[in-house]
């Protein structure tokens, strides 16, 4: 097998790491605990916690005992941000919160076998700390100088807004979680984004301070696209891994929708298929960019990993459907939904409404004119079917699941139609 940590610099899944060479000699003598942590601070993971977790799972099928922390403490409190204090979530939504990030993270890793992950909550023991424990048995580890140095503190110290002390010391409430671990689990090893670097690093400092033990520490970066902008965002917003928060059809068309400067980086980062498949797959994007093997294989892979096989089965089946290779009434109502929300739309009246109207109503068309040119030169289709009927109405037989129906003009421009 590869070295794991020439794995993941080959993978780009490393940015910054302490005594590299102590790291890879702990993890080829033997299984290491790790850990990484999630903080509630939304009601699902998204994209960018894919990285980590990515992370984790290669650790994981290296041999190595995973670790994933739910932060049901620090997630009352929230890393502080580079701009404006977070608001508070009551502990009822933080708690629930929690129990959604614990069950996706069941999803993404594995938890049966001879290593299998656990999920621990940090609310355990940082719950019934006193403020004096809070003081004297952590904060006298702190010196004030390295905690205003770090980045995000300084940077929220000469804004308007400043730092309130709660989000101050959040750095503190996630160094004593390594203390933790390391005295409950054994932990050596924390991963985590790069921009969690200053906190993985204060827990590093606190273990040699009080236990007097080396451990380690090694982030993975955060992911841009080639020409240097954040990575994310749909047409609806955030990519939540949560499918009640983003259809997986719209999970799937994200990742379809990668450029080919980015393709085979993302290939590396968020799946598991192997280096002579990459290198194929960038060859075919290098002689057939409009193929799109790699997009479609990058599409398949993260799809499959976080919503399942039958998932990405339909919005496979979806994308198909949308374009005339499929059957649209096999879709449910969430999956056009989902297909549909960036399509040009128009209003659609049962029995009233014609395919013209339609044409003309979504934008496909200048005009009524126009629109029946359309029609009678066989270039209108409804719910991928060619009319040829200039007067016929969309009746209530025509309407697909969700009360829409698709009206196409030619090939490739799309619209729907739904009802009021």
């Amino acid at each position: 097998m590869t070295d794991i940590l020439d794995e993941l610099q080959w993978r780009g899944l490393i940015a910054q790491h302490t005594d590299i060479d102590a790291l890879r000699a702990a993890l080829a003598e033997g299984p290491v605990t790790f850990y990484c942590g999630f903080d509630p601070t939304a009601p699902s993971l998204h994209h960018g916690h894919l990285v980590a977790v990515k992370v984790m799972r290669h650790l994981q099928l290296a041999g190595h005992h995973p670790l994933a922390l739910v932060g049901g403490a620090t997630g009352l409190i929230g890393d502080p941000r580079a701009r404006g204090e977070r608001s508070l979530n009551t502990k009822d939504v933080v708690a629930s919160w929690a129990r959604s990030l614990q069950a996706q993270l069941e999803r993404l890793l594995d938890f049966d076998g001879d290593n299998p992950a656990r999920i621990v909550n940090n609310l355990d023991w940082t719950q019934a700390m006193s403020a004096i424990d809070f003081l004297r048995d952590l904060g006298k580890h702190f010196r004030m100088g390295t905690m205003l140095s770090k980045d995000v503190v300084a940077r929220r110290l000469a804004s308007e807004e400043g730092i309130s002390y709660t989000e101050f010391s959040y750095q503190v409430l996630q160094a004593n979680d390594y203390l933790e671990l390391y005295r409950r689990h054994g932990c050596t090893l924390e991963v985590g984004g790069n921009d969690q670097w200053g906190n993985l690093v204060g827990g590093m400092d606190l273990i040699h301070k009080v236990e007097g033990a080396s451990v380690h520490v090694m982030t993975n970066p955060l992911i841009t696209k080639a020409d240097g902008t954040k990575f994310g965002k749909t047409e609806g917003g955030a990519v939540w891994l949560n499918p009640k928060m983003l259809n997986p059809y719209a999970f799937y068309q994200f990742w379809l929708q990668t450029d080919d400067a980015d393709v085979v980086r993302f290939l590396k980062i968020f799946t598991f298929l192997g280096r002579e498949e990459i290198e194929r797959l960038e060859a075919a994007t290098a002689d057939n960019p409009r193929a799109r093997q790699a997009q479609r294989a990058l599409a398949q892979e993260v799809t499959a990993w976080v919503h399942g096989a039958e998932a990405l089965a339909q919005a496979q089946a979806a994308t198909a459907a949308l374009w005339g290779r499929g059957d649209l009434r096999e879709l449910s109502a969430g999956t056009l939904a989902a297909a549909t929300v960036s399509l040009p739309a128009t209003e659609l009246v049962v029995g009233e409404s014609t395919v013209v109207d339609l044409l003309v109503g979504a934008g496909l068309e200048r005009g009524r004119n126009a629109a029946r040119k359309t029609v009678a030169a066989g270039g209108a289709y409804l719910n991928n079917v060619k009319v040829t009927d200039q007067e016929a109405t969309v009746g209530a037989d025509d309407l697909l699941a969700g009360g829409v129906v698709l009206v196409r003009k030619g090939r490739r421009t799309l619209a729907v139609a739904r009802t009021a």
